[in-house]
């Protein structure tokens, strides 16, 4: 078992910086610039900015850390701490580890003992939660979702049913493509709220349905991009492969096509859309097998 470190002389410190107005850098941020030993950055020329920004001129050694470099610099940032010097760990925007480099610098010191400490700072997950109108109670951070139309569709159906507010970090040019799928996968009723350039001059949080934020997006949209998506609905009611079946054959029998008349039933009744369009198959394939 570990705690907060003790028996090597150095320190980390993990340092939020602002995801956009510097003016939001915690007091701390500029000392800890000052008086590290190593200051481990994501993007050397982004430090320059924030250090200038901030009126600081660093003393100690500076350094990339960024995802290509990760794994070969830790061991390197390790035996600094091992003799003892103090670590800063700063990325580009937000708080180091939190869909950032991080996390192996983090572990590597924690198996060696050294203490861990943080600069707490802005963090677009929080902020984009707190301003998306949605529960806040309980929320999970999905990061961001795989590239691939594929494997973002089945990490999608992996938290259809969460219960809590999911955060999805995207990039702008595949939002159009993550909201498309989210509605397919969530339904296209599901509330969520897009949170664009936070904190920044042209911040902007567009909320409504997965639906009609993918209709929006389609045109374009520029900026550093946080998803937030409304949790799924309780089931109020159980319903048996049966019910949804006829339930479906409602609604196509009032005109609406098969894909949006499952969607709606899994909505109203609380389930996966997989559940829904699982049993109309089953029905279909036993009426063609029946004499």
């Amino acid at each position: 078992m570990t705690g907060t470190g003790g028996t090597a002389a150095g320190t980390l410190v993990l340092a939020g910086t602002p995801i956009g107005d510097i003016a939001d850098a915690p007091p701390r941020l500029a000392a800890e610039l000052a008086g590290a030993d190593v200051i481990a950055a994501e993007d050397t020329r982004r430090l320059r900015r924030l250090t200038q920004g901030l009126d600081v001129q660093p003393t100690g050694r500076v350094v990339s850390y960024f995802e290509g470099n990760e794994s070969a610099r830790t061991p390197e940032l390790v035996e600094a701490l091992v003799g003892g010097a103090r670590v800063l760990l700063v990325t580009d925007a937000g708080m180091p580890s939190v869909s950032d480099p991080g996390y192996r610098l983090v572990a590597a010191a924690v198996e060696k003992d050294i203490r861990v400490t943080a600069v707490p700072g802005p963090s677009a997950v929080l902020t984009a939660l707190a301003l998306s109108g949605l529960p806040v109670d309980r929320f999970c951070f999905e990061g961001f979702l795989p590239r691939k139309a594929g494997e973002r569709l089945s990490r999608l159906r992996e938290v259809e049913g969460e219960r809590r507010t999911l955060v999805f970090f995207e990039a702008p040019h595949r939002l159009d493509d993550t909201l498309a799928a989210m509605a397919e996968v969530f339904g296209a009723e599901r509330r969520a709220a897009v949170c664009r350039e936070l904190t920044k001059t042209y911040e902007e949080v567009k909320r409504g349905s997965v639906g009609e934020l993918a209709a929006w997006a389609a045109e374009g949209v520029r900026g550093e991009i946080t998803v937030v998506v409304e949790g799924a609905p309780e089931k109020t009611e159980v319903l048996d492969a049966g019910e949804l079946v006829r339930r479906v054959r409602v609604r196509e029998e009032a005109g609406e096509r098969r894909k949006e008349a499952i969607a709606a039933v899994a909505a109203d009744a609380g389930v996966p859309k997989r559940e829904v369009f699982d049993a109309v198959v089953a029905a279909k394939n036993a009426e063609r097998a029946a004499p």
